[in-house]
């Protein structure tokens, strides 16, 4: 699982079968900052996640990618890497919250 934050969004109007009606986000994952570790930085890339939540952009998630990415009810018939698990409210690092929703 990994930290990311939803950045876009991604419209397909020609796609097979089993993705329609699937909300496609463009989202960019996050880590602790190595040195300071009071603040998340971005990892420098970016992925399409299917969206099985109803999230929006600026939000920060959880995706899990690869053949885990298929192990959710709404997901195991798709031929997708990359899906959003979860909204993330707080990450505390070290006794350090290093995002807060709020």
């Amino acid at each position: 699982m990994f930290l990311a934050k939803v950045i876009g969004s991604l419209v397909s109007t020609q796609k097979i079968d089993t993705l329609r009606g699937h909300k496609l986000l463009v989202v960019e994952p996050y880590r602790v900052d190595a040195k300071k570790r009071t603040e998340l930085v971005s990892a420098g890339r970016t992925f399409v996640a299917v969206d099985t939540l109803g999230v929006g952009e600026g939000d920060m998630v959880l995706i899990t990618q690869g053949s885990s990415a298929r192990l959710t009810p709404e997901t195991k018939n798709l031929p997708i890497d990359t899906v959003v698990i979860g909204i993330v409210d707080r990450v505390v690092v070290e006794q350090s919250t290093v995002f807060d929703q709020s």
